[in-house]
């Protein structure tokens, strides 16, 4: 860029388009309600700008399609299996690269290999289906996030970091065998998409391995928190985004991913790790339940698809501008004095829906009650991360509210043009100034694990 030039523009020009489709603020009162006041369940063409996720939602490149032409569908062997995995190897170093149909499917193999009842695996903050993988084998999902995570109003550099001196309190007095492995999420999805420095990924590293504990990394936003290193952590400005991703996963005996992520792709993820013999455990499971070792649930073109992502992602003048879109947008609501996760985050804002609507308890959900007034307004989707996601409900019934209440805007990669924050801008702003009207919710059903997916709400009054 020009340095008498300012404005970041898309790194991309748009080749095709697909209409999205209006709809009036009645409609979407009689969509909602039918949909149970559960954005999850809300038809897509119903959306007009649908941050629900960044996940398997983006744009894929031409350079991905052409590539998914040379996809080889083998069932064993495949050629585009070996371009995926040297895409991967050339950035983790990681010996063994089991692909997965997307981010879970690699968590579930990894705990249903490691994990037992009774065990603990402490991480940043787990997010919502890696807390799941966990618990179902029985054993806890320990949070450990930095002092920094829970204060949304304060500017920090890496409030992604986990608790250093929490996990070593941990390890010295869980018993060694039963803590299998710790995670550390980067970026950290469930406190804000806030990135982790790399000296806080070397010093997890170093107490994980004096206690002889194995430390992988939940790495489907490797390549933002690269970049966040290259902007904010001293000593890295002059070195590449693939050099620091390179050097975060030197630290790391593992990672789990999900392409749908910082792949690119629309589908896909994998298991990394250089345990031989856990890596044979884990494509036993891969075989039984998802797929031979060299497709692992994938189509071949899928497989193709994320090679190229992988490259593409770490490309800087697309990171310059993912990371800018979203600063951008709060630099519009801060104007406007809307409370929310300070500083932005690489792929998603999140408005603190307890600061905005504080006549809400949490017991009342007020992050989706913020998240339906979206739509409700502005036919925008988006997702709460409060105590409906992750609330904890105890055997009698009774609640534990989350730590936060968030409402995620996840923006999906090189999908939204300038004109479209704008417009959410307008929306968010709006619905701040009708929040002393906005009311809670109830839940009137909802499934024994991860809830928000499908619970049914109803308003009160």
């Amino acid at each position: 860029m020009h340095p008498h030039f300012r404005t970041i523009i898309e790194p991309f020009r748009i080749k095709t388009v697909e209409p999205i489709q209006f709809t009036t603020w009645e409609q979407r009162a009689d969509i909602i309600k039918a949909a149970g006041y559960n954005l999850f369940l809300v038809r897509a063409e119903n959306v007009l700008i649908d941050l629900l996720t960044d996940s398997g939602t983006g744009a894929m490149s031409s350079f991905q399609w052409a590539g998914m032409m040379q996809g080889d569908e083998s069932y064993a062997g495949a050629r585009s299996f070996y371009k995926f995995e040297a895409a991967a190897q050339r950035i983790t170093g990681f010996k063994h690269i089991i692909p997965t149909h997307q981010g879970r499917a690699a968590e579930r193999i990894l705990f249903g290999n490691v994990c037992k009842p009774g065990y603990v695996v402490p991480n940043n903050t787990h997010f919502d289906t890696t807390r799941a993988n966990v618990e179902c084998q029985g054993a806890q999902a320990l949070d450990l996030p930095c002092a920094e995570a829970h204060q949304p109003a304060l500017i920090a550099p890496f409030k992604g970091n986990m608790d250093v001196d929490a996990l070593a309190h941990i390890l010295q007095t869980v018993p060694r065998d039963q803590v299998p492995v710790v995670m550390l999420t980067v970026t950290n999805n469930s406190g804000g998409g806030q990135p982790v420095s790399m000296a806080n990924i070397r010093a997890v590293s170093q107490v994980c391995h004096a206690h002889g504990v194995p430390f992988f990394l939940d790495a489907c936003r490797f390549a933002e928190n690269a970049f966040f290193i290259k902007q904010r952590e001293p000593g890295y400005a002059d070195k590449t985004a693939l050099e620091i991703a390179q050097e975060m996963f030197s630290y790391a005996d593992g990672c789990t991913m999900s392409a749908k992520k910082d792949g690119m792709a629309n589908i896909g993820g994998f298991l990394a790790l250089h345990d031989d013999d856990l890596a044979q455990r884990c494509k036993n499971t891969l075989i039984l339940t998802e797929g031979f070792p060299t497709y692992g649930g994938l189509a071949g073109y899928d497989l193709e698809a994320i090679a190229v992502g992988l490259e593409e992602v770490l490309h800087e003048d697309y990171l310059r501008y993912r990371l800018r879109s979203i600063a951008y947008l709060g630099e519009k609501l801060d104007a406007a004095g809307v409370p929310f996760m300070k500083p932005t985050g690489g792929h998603a804002l999140y408005l603190d829906a307890a600061a905005m609507l504080p006549h809400i308890p949490a017991s009342h959900y007020p992050a989706q009650a913020l998240a339906v007034a979206l739509y409700q307004e502005g036919g925008i989707r988006s997702v709460e991360i409060g105590s409906v996601m992750f609330g904890r409900v105890h055997a009698d019934g009774s609640e534990e509210p989350a730590a936060l209440e968030l409402v995620r805007l996840a923006f999906p990669r090189r999908v939204y043009t300038q004109s479209h924050v704008d417009y959410v801008a307008e929306v968010v702003t709006y619905v701040a100034r009708l929040k002393d009207n906005l009311r809670g919710y109830r839940i009137s059903w909802q499934p024994p694990q991860l809830r928000h997916f499908s619970a049914q709400f109803e308003p009160l009054r």
